[in-house]
């Protein structure tokens, strides 16, 4: 192997200098993962007639205050049961960010005989994740407009407005990203 000059070395050596931040995102999964099993637990101990759990659940949802629930109806549930898809989409978005910009930007993982290595690891890359962590934005950003429409009568006109602005925006980027990608690797972005 060819000896690498000093300091080009310590620039290489430089992208360890991101481990931290994908521990710091494996932290903010174990937050995620807590606050889903919490609201799980308090959607299931509604769903058996606890009031304490049901008002945790309609304050977690974005009720208005002042308003008054007795029973755990189908729209909240699936006010709650679509916030806990939004997180399992934002975990996996982590996931992408975690594994993929470890194995893209730190070191290789060196997973190919591993039987449950994520199927996009085989071919990621910068521009492979950026186009992946589009889509995913996008899902997660739908999941959330869904939710507001649901719920809308708690929102204020100006806040749907804007929402359905960002999420348009969401989409326009990563439309612009995917075009970018595909005119600038024409063979890569066909497979």
């Amino acid at each position: 192997m060819k000896k690498i000059p000093p300091l080009p070395r310590f620039i290489f050596a430089s992208r360890w200098l991101q481990l931290p931040l994908y521990l710091g995102l494996i932290a903010a999964q174990t937050v995620y993962v807590f606050h889903f099993w919490v609201e799980l637990v308090h959607l299931i101990e509604a769903a058996f007639g606890s009031q304490a759990a049901l008002d945790a659940l309609v304050t977690s949802i974005g009720y208005k205050n002042g308003v008054t629930v007795t029973h755990l109806s189908e729209s909240i549930t699936m006010l709650v049961v679509l916030g806990l898809i939004d997180v399992a989409m934002i975990s996996n978005l982590l996931i992408m960010v975690i594994v993929g910009g470890y194995e893209t930007f730190v070191s290789r993982m060196y997973l190919e005989d591993h039987p449950d290595q994520p199927e996009w690891l085989n071919h990621v890359n910068a521009s492979v994740l950026k186009v992946k962590l589009g889509m995913a934005i996008i899902g997660i950003s739908s999941i959330h407009l869904l939710k507001t429409f649901i719920n809308a009568a708690n929102y204020d006109e100006k806040v749907l407005m804007w929402q359905t602005i960002i999420h348009i925006t969401f989409l326009l980027s990563a439309l612009a990203i995917a075009l970018t990608d595909k005119i600038s690797h024409p063979k890569e972005s066909s497979h």
